[in-house]
């Protein structure tokens, strides 16, 4: 998993003028007394949950609904929780309380949607008016449409729902998830419990999407999934069919066609399995992004055992050692467990050896939560929390000097960034190395003729623990 965060939350009116968005005003002018139902969102937790977001807000916006940004503005209020660890959960139980504080009429969707999770959100609000689990898209739409009924008639001339639908990301980049669900046992995660055993897209229906996507304005795909280095496993790497040509819908096949689409290509949530090292040389020759996001957790065999990691019997450090003497301008990003049950001094050592060894570029560190249904709640050798936090104190201490060290290395060369946001100051960039929302920044000073989503040159010129400043070439 990634870090968590939180887009689309309805804000308290500020004042008595309600906010309008671009399409519903000119719904409203066109359409005279047409009323259009109401419809606030909040999204929490992890890219491929936005993306749930999305497609759920694009089926409102095709039934004629409006998007409203205020608590006041909306006729019902939708929240996809988020149930990763117990801070995401109560960060969702928190976002639901204000809902309907504020609102009173809530729809809960998403990963807390389902077993003593939903429980606990009826139990805290018995008056919601549903609660569904992830991935629950027609069952969310229906109780919006059972709530608040739409008189408004969707015309696709006025309501202008785009083509690759609602987006909750800036255009000029779009998350593309292939998969769903997963089919690993590790004994710290309900992630399967949540979303259930690994689904794929047919390779053909993603390659359409990421079509529709790149013809809308998008520069960057971030691939996502629960295991992306598992796609197409369950359909046995069925031959799909995009633009009259067959693609297997398997990882480097994709991989490969994406390339072609003369974009950024992004991957993330990359099990270190074998055949991860096809992709590689993908990368080596720019077809795709040299960046690989592979969520290790551990170092420790010994807790990796623990953990029932998939791929914890191979050498993960000799591994990143070959791909980057195929591919020396590879990125990897990786996310850590530490004060597991179990975890030792040494065990604990062991982590931090690795990460001086492999000097992995982005790193997260979480301390171990006890998660509600998890198998490891039931090992013995539960870490103090005051271990846990001094741990990740030094595990984090520890990376910040590999970081550094990595990024000082690209002070005085001229990277190609991709532009986020122009302010009054100058323009915020990122390079092939940083994803967006998790990894670091290009600072560029002055740089404000420029726009979101071009590519520029720019010489490196400063370096700290994660970002970069530098000047346009």
């Amino acid at each position: 998993m990634t870090e968590n965060s939180t887009v689309q939350t309805p804000a308290k009116q500020a004042s008595d003028k309600p906010a309008m968005t671009t399409s519903s005003a000119i719904a409203n002018q066109e359409q005279d007394q047409a009323s259009a139902g109401r419809v606030g969102f909040i999204s929490l937790g992890c890219p491929k949950a936005l993306v749930d977001s999305e497609r759920i807000l694009t089926q409102l916006k095709m039934d004629g609904y409006d998007v409203v940004p205020s608590y006041n503005d909306a006729d019902v209020v939708v929240v996809n929780t988020c149930g990763f660890i117990d801070s995401a959960k109560q960060e969702s139980l928190d976002a639901i309380n204000e809902a309907m504080k504020e609102n009173g009429k809530v729809i809960v969707t998403g990963c807390m949607g389902k077993g003593k999770d939903a429980e606990t959100i009826l139990e805290q609000n018995p008056d919601v008016l549903a609660v569904t689990g992830p991935q629950a898209y027609e069952e969310v739409v229906g109780a919006v449409h059972e709530w608040i009924p739409n008189t408004k008639v969707h015309n696709p001339h006025i309501d202008l729902v785009p083509e690759q639908g609602v987006k909750l990301t800036p255009r000029h980049y779009s998350y593309l998830k292939i998969s769903e669900g997963c089919n690993h046992k590790c004994t710290f995660c309900i992630i399967p419990d949540m979303r259930g055993r690994l689904v794929s897209r047919p390779a053909g229906d993603v390659l359409a999407e990421a079509d529709r996507l790149v013809a809308a304005g998008t520069k960057e795909l971030l691939v996502i999934s629960q295991d992306t280095s598992a796609y197409g496993l369950d359909l046995k790497y069925r031959t799909s069919f995009w633009d009259g040509r067959p693609v297997k819908t398997r990882m480097l096949e994709l991989c490969e066609v994406l390339g072609e689409m003369g974009v950024w290509v992004r991957l993330h949530y990359v099990y270190p399995y074998p055949h991860v090292d096809e992709i590689i040389p993908l990368m080596a020759e720019g077809k795709i992004l040299p960046y690989l996001d592979i969520p290790l957790q551990h170092a420790s065999p010994k807790i990796l055992k623990s953990m029932k990691r998939p791929a914890a019997a191979e050498n993960n450090l000799e591994r990143i050692k070959a791909w980057r003497k195929i591919c020396p301008e590879l990125t990897i990003r990786s996310t850590f467990i530490v004060g597991f049950p179990g975890e030792t001094e040494e065990d604990f050592q062991l982590l931090l050896d690795f990460l001086e060894d492999a000097q992995l570029d982005r790193v997260g560190c979480f301390t171990y939560s006890a998660v509600d249904g998890a198998k490891a709640n039931e090992l013995a050798d539960p870490v103090p929390e005051e271990v846990k936090e001094t741990r990740q104190k030094r595990f984090m201490e520890t990376q910040a000097l590999i970081s550094a060290k990595r990024l000082q290395a690209k002070v005085g060369s001229t990277q190609t960034v991709l532009i986020d946001e122009v302010t009054a100051e100058g323009a915020v960039a990122r390079t092939m190395a940083d994803a967006p929302e998790i990894d670091g920044c290009v600072f560029i000073d002055g740089a404000t003729h420029l726009s979101p989503g071009d590519f520029v040159q720019v010489e490196i010129e400063e370096a700290d623990e994660y970002d970069l400043w530098g000047h346009l070439v």
